[in-house]
């Protein structure tokens, strides 16, 4: 099953926003607490799985020091699991 996700970096604002936000997209049956808890949970994903940023994510992300940090997990994450990509659209 191929699942497609859109990041709504308004979602990652800091430690608490991105828990609560990666447990319900990603891991709904899991409780991400933390950024190393993230990169356990994507290295562990079977499904294939695609993560879509947009220009405007991105801009928001780079503007926030925390945000970055979850790209970075994600971009690490992608380099470790053929079952995780990222995609960058333009819109």
């Amino acid at each position: 099953m191929k699942r497609t996700i859109e990041l709504d970096s308004e979602q990652i604002r800091d430690k608490e926003s991105m828990s609560g936000y990666m447990t319900r997209v990603f891991f709904p049956d899991r409780r991400i607490t933390n950024l190393d808890a993230l990169k356990d949970s994507l290295s562990e994903l079977k499904d294939e799985t695609e993560v879509v940023l947009t220009p405007s994510a991105v801009h928001a992300i780079c503007e926030n020091p925390y945000a970055y940090k979850v790209l970075m997990v994600l971009g690490k994450s992608a380099e470790e699991n053929p079952h995780l990509r990222i995609l960058f659209r333009n819109q």
